[in-house]
């Protein structure tokens, strides 16, 4: 596929993990039909790979994610722009320590939110256990899982 085939791909993919921090959005069903999208488009091995692997992938963030307690994210004080700064604290995480980091720049990223809105470090440290608790580790893995499949994606593309 050329680079204007791929791109409206990495959009709808883009989309997807924007979605995945936004309640009723299904970010990572957006996710695997980019990747579902592309393996159409492009039917190679390693497409077909991918596509496996995101699918194996989001069926097991599913039965995770039902084993983990309901989201009660409002309730929690949890603000859009904590989703926001916890979801960018993922992204770069993922980047600088590659799939290991998403997790300390999320919550990393929640922390700094909840430390510039609050102002005092315990009272941050403190909101974020509880937006965590509440839900946070649900969108969480969510998160994670659409991160490491959109990483498939790109290493497939760049590498393929």
């Amino acid at each position: 596929m050329g680079a204007w085939e791929l791109l409206p791909v990495g959009l709808v993919i883009l989309l997807g993990l924007c979605g995945v921090l936004v309640p009723g959005v299904p970010g990572s069903w957006l996710v695997w039909a980019g990747v579902l999208w592309w393996a159409l488009k492009d039917p190679q091995p390693v497409a077909w790979a991918v596509l496996v692997g995101a699918t194996s992938a989001l069926l097991l963030a599913q039965v995770v994610r039902w084993a983990l307690p309901p989201r009660r994210l409002r309730g929690s004080g949890a603000s859009p722009r904590m989703a926001v700064y916890a979801g960018l604290g993922a992204v770069l995480g993922f980047v600088l320590l590659p799939v290991l980091g998403a997790l300390p720049g999320f919550v990393g990223g929640a922390w700094l939110s909840e430390r510039l809105r609050l102002g005092d470090d315990r009272a941050a440290r403190s909101s974020v256990r509880t937006v965590l608790r509440a839900g946070g580790w649900s969108v969480l893995t969510e998160l994670f899982t659409c991160l490491l499949i959109a990483g498939a994606w790109v290493g497939a593309v760049v590498w393929g």
